[in-house]
């Protein structure tokens, strides 16, 4: 039976993907996501912690990333990790950990230039009715 080994990340990537063919139809897509997290410590004083993931996907996951994968974009990974392991020209053991895409979604891009959709103006619709019965 195999063992859970799955993650979600949501975050927004750091530099665009880059994609490579190492074989003939094969695609891999890497990418960098960084993903904030804020809480307040003991002495409660505001905490800003980054982590940064690196992700790599394949096939026509792989084309989707790297499609639409630019830096600074919002995203969404369904994936699971994996652990590369090997030895230097010394001998001296190196291990990395990184997150293999299975999933990927990306957040709507809302800025005036772009035309707004339906749904992104529903959507900014509702959002204004919540605020306003807030206040």
């Amino acid at each position: 039976m195999n063992q859970l080994n799955s993650i979600i990340l949501e975050g927004n990537l750091v530099r665009d993907v880059e994609i490579t063919e190492p074989m003939a139809g094969f695609k891999v897509a890497k990418g960098t996501i960084g993903v904030n997290r804020y809480y307040k410590n003991r002495n409660n004083e505001d905490v800003n912690e980054a982590s940064f993931f690196d992700v790599d996907s394949y096939g026509n996951i792989a084309e989707f990333f790297a499609e639409k994968g630019k830096k600074g974009r919002g995203v969404r990974v369904v994936g699971r990790l994996k652990q590369d392991t090997w030895k230097d020209s010394e001998g001296k053991s190196h291990s990395r950990v990184f997150v293999i895409a299975e999933h990927i979604e990306y957040k709507p891009i809302l800025n005036k230039e772009e035309p707004k959709t339906e749904q992104t103006q529903a959507e900014e619709r509702k959002t204004e009715q919540n605020v306003e019965m807030v206040f």
